[in-house]
């Protein structure tokens, strides 16, 4: 099974296990995984965040390690250090959480800016240095880091340099009544429900093969230049400080491919690009003075933008299955 959409149904299926009403979370966490990005995850505590990070790990059949985020974490304790070893009187190397597939930086606000730039290189170039020796990160590799937006005392808000590092930032919205009614009868029944109860359903050969299948996915011009057009707009826009950077335009591009894949198609049409652009793009502009002390935040700063621009063609049904040229449809299998 190295299929991008049958990837994306079984993980989404064995998570559904356990989680209710997270689809679209689910949706775009495989698709980072798929095009190699990492998420920052945003809710108020109790909705599941650091949990529905363990699932999608044990799901994927992909090593795990947490890093719980405080004041006092030093860099070492995330990247590791070389440990002097008393009997043999030579140092050895201790590897960090850093050293997993799937890493979890729960509340990465709440350490110093020192301790979050060790994360920088790793995310980057998944690469570590420590004590002068460069070492690889396993691959597949995916940094899912977790803030609470409401309680930002004694924390550090994350530099731009380290929020342009992150593909998504997802929001974990409370439940509604129905979805909450639903959690409650599920753990009343079975109580025991959690991470260990789920299974693995892929490998992690499977994932680096459906990676292949995304970065074949074929991207017409005309999708193309809408990703400029929605890009540039950022950058002159009356609100926004500073816009978007090419690292976030390939973003985009990078995982529209990847929609397109767990959707099963090859190609990419512009409805994959209009709906990333709010989890890419929204932690990454620096909004302008005068619009925070009007309140306008980027979220609606994004969304005039995408009435602004308009996505290729008139009909937007008809150009969405015309932007793959003829000959360009190859099946993903």
């Amino acid at each position: 099974m190295t299929e991008p959409a049958a990837i994306y149904e079984s993980l989404r299926e064995e998570m559904q296990t356990v989680l209710i009403g997270n689809d679209p979370i689910i949706e775009q966490l495989t698709v980072a995984l798929l095009s190699g990005g990492h998420v920052l995850l945003e809710g108020v505590p109790g909705v599941a965040k650091t949990t529905m990070a363990n699932l999608f790990a044990r799901a994927s059949g992909l090593n795990y390690g947490r890093i719980q985020m405080t004041p006092d974490v030093l860099p070492a304790d995330v990247t590791g250090t070389h440990i002097y070893q008393e009997q043999s009187g030579e140092f050895t190397l201790q590897r960090g959480p850093i050293f997993a597939n799937v890493v979890v930086a729960d509340e990465i606000n709440r350490a110093t800016p020192k301790t979050q730039s060790a994360l920088l290189e790793a995310m980057q170039e998944q690469s570590v240095t420590i004590e002068g020796e460069t070492l690889d990160l396993p691959e597949p590799f995916i940094v899912l880091a977790t803030q609470n937006p409401i309680e930002m005392e004694g924390t550090f808000e994350l530099p731009e340099a380290q929020r342009d590092r992150f593909l998504f930032k997802l929001t974990v919205d409370l439940p509604n009544r129905e979805e909450e009614s639903k959690l409650l009868d599920r753990f009343d029944t079975s109580p025991d429900l959690g991470p260990a109860t789920v299974t693995q359903v892929v490998t992690p050969t499977e994932i680096l093969d459906a990676r292949e299948f995304v970065a074949n996915v074929h991207v017409d011009e005309r999708v193309k230049n809408y990703i400029l057009d929605i890009v540039e707009t950022t950058r002159t826009h009356a609100d926004i400080a500073h816009g978007t950077s090419p690292r976030a335009s390939l973003a985009l591009l990078d995982a529209a491919k990847a929609r397109a894949a767990i959707h099963g198609r090859d190609y990419v049409i512009p409805d994959d690009v209009k709906t990333l652009v709010r989890p890419t793009f929204v932690h990454r502009l620096v909004m302008s003075t005068d619009a925070e002390l009007s309140g306008v935040t980027a979220a609606e700063a994004l969304e005039e933008i995408m009435t602004t621009v308009q996505p290729p063609g008139s009909d937007p049904e008809a150009e969405q299955e015309s932007v793959v040229s003829d000959g360009a449809r190859r099946k993903l299998r």
